[in-house]
């Protein structure tokens, strides 16, 4: 019995039969449209976000595993905040203000594929990244609740289920963030309009 394995990273509910993953299945003789099904199925809560998916065939039966892996932490992030992308100046333009559950939560579901060897750890490795896409941590820069983790702060939310706010709350707390963010994206557009008049 032979097994052979395809590593591949697919947008969440999305799969299709074409490339990456068509052509890599279709030597191995399984039926494409059944593992399509099958990721689609698996990946379906994770839409949008890229997620590493393993696919595992039995060269003789033509059967296969499927096994999904985590998004990566900053795509977790920008679920989390219901935003496309972070900041490109996280120093100076922030994308929103995160609850520390959330990130509480993300570190549990990441902590299988970090490095780190504790919960506490994972947080840490998580507020690291919110620290580099311009997203505030209970109004606070993450570097600040990086610190105030490492003192123990948040020890007892780090042993009971975090509380998570809903799309509706969660856009709501972030509102003035994406207020600012359409602003920018206005200002931008004036301010490449003004530059191509200037070039004319």
């Amino acid at each position: 019995m032979t097994k052979e394995t395809i590593d591949l990273l697919i947008k969440g509910g999305a799969a299709t039969a074409g490339p990456p993953l068509g052509p890599k299945l279709g030597p191995m003789g399984v039926n494409t449209g059944n593992v399509v099904k099958a990721i689609n199925e698996k990946t379906a809560a994770m839409k949008g976000m890229d997620v590493p998916v393993k696919v595992t065939v039995d060269s003789d039966t033509k059967e296969f595993e499927i096994s999904i892996g985590t998004p990566p932490t900053a795509a977790l992030l920008k679920q989390e905040l219901y935003v496309q992308k972070g900041s490109g100046r996280a120093k100076l333009d922030k994308v929103g203000d995160l609850p520390i559950d959330h990130v509480i939560s993300i570190a549990k579901l990441k902590q299988d594929t970090q490095l780190a060897y504790t919960l506490k750890s994972s947080v840490k490795e998580v507020l690291g990244v919110c620290q580099s896409a311009g997203i505030l941590v209970d109004g606070k820069e993450p570097r600040q609740v990086i610190k105030e983790v490492a003192d123990g702060k948040y020890d007892s939310k780090l042993a009971s289920e975090p509380k998570l706010l809903n799309e509706a709350e969660m856009k709501s707390r972030n509102k003035e963030y994406y207020d600012a963010a359409i602003q920018r994206s206005k200002q931008k557009a004036v301010d490449k309009e003004t530059e191509d008049k200037k070039e004319k």
